[in-house]
C-alpha cells in the first residue's frame, strides 16, 4: 500500500531566525485531504565528549521554553547547507573548549517526525584536547563533568529529559562501556 501524502498546495506562516513554519495541503493515500503543520530546521549536531576515565563533558544551561536550566550534551544548530561533522567540532570547541583526537559519527534521529522534519547527527568525542570555552555571545553555559554511570542513572531517575542527550549517551554506553 502506497502511503504518500502528496502536496497539493503550500503557505509559509513564519520565517524566523531559527524556524521556518508553513502550512501545506495534502492529498492523502484514500484521494481525502488534509492540513500538514510543518515546521522547517536545518538541523543539528549534538557531541557526547568523553575522557579517558569514563567522565562526560555536559553542559547546563537555561532553556527558555522549558523556563529552567537543563544538563545536556553539547549540541548546536547546523547552519543551511553546514557539514554536521564541522558543525560538531565547532560546537564542542564553543561550548567545552575541547578537541577531540578521536570524533566518531554514532548516527542521526528525527526528534518531532509529526510536525518537524530536523534531524540530530550524533558524535562521540574522545581523546579530549583541553583548549578555551568559546560560547556564543548570546549563550550562557557552565561545564561539568560527569562518571557515565552516573548520567545514566539521571535519566532513569527523570533528572535528565533532553531528547538528545538521552538518546546520545545511551548510544555511547555500550562503545565506551565496550573500550573499558
Amino acid at each position: 500500500m502506497d502511503m504518500t501524502e502528496k502536496t497539493i498546495s503550500s503557505e509559509e506562516i513564519f520565517d524566523g531566525r531559527v524556524i521556518r513554519v508553513k502550512r501545506d495541503t495534502v492529498e492523502l493515500p484514500n484521494g481525502n485531504r488534509s492540513t500538514r503543520e510543518v515546521v522547517e530546521h536545518p538541523g543539528g549536531v549534538a557531541v557526547i565528549p568523553a575522557d579517558a576515565e569514563g567522565n562526560i563533558y555536559m553542559v547546563r544551561q537555561y532553556r527558555y521554553p522549558l523556563g529552567r536550566l537543563c544538563l545536556e550534551i553539547p549540541a548546536g544548530k547546523l547552519n543551511y547547507g553546514e557539514d554536521h561533522r564541522e558543525c560538531g567540532l565547532r560546537e564542542l570547541s564553543e561550548e567545552t573548549g575541547y578537541e577531540p583526537g578521536k570524533f566518531e559519527y554514532l548516527g542521526v534521529f528525527c526528534p518531532s517526525p509529526g510536525f518537524c522534519q530536523e534531524l540530530i547527527h550524533i558524535y562521540l568525542a574522545t581523546e579530549l584536547r583541553q583548549g578555551k570555552i568559546h560560547p556564543d555571545e548570546d549563550e550562557f553555559l557552565e561545564v561539568e563533568k560527569y562518571p557515565l554511570a552516573e548520567l545514566i542513572q539521571m535519566i532513569h531517575e527523570g533528572k535528565i529529559q533532553d531528547g538528545k542527550t538521552v538518546i546520545g549517551l545511551l548510544l555511547a554506553k555500550d562503545i565506551l562501556r565496550d573500550r573499558g
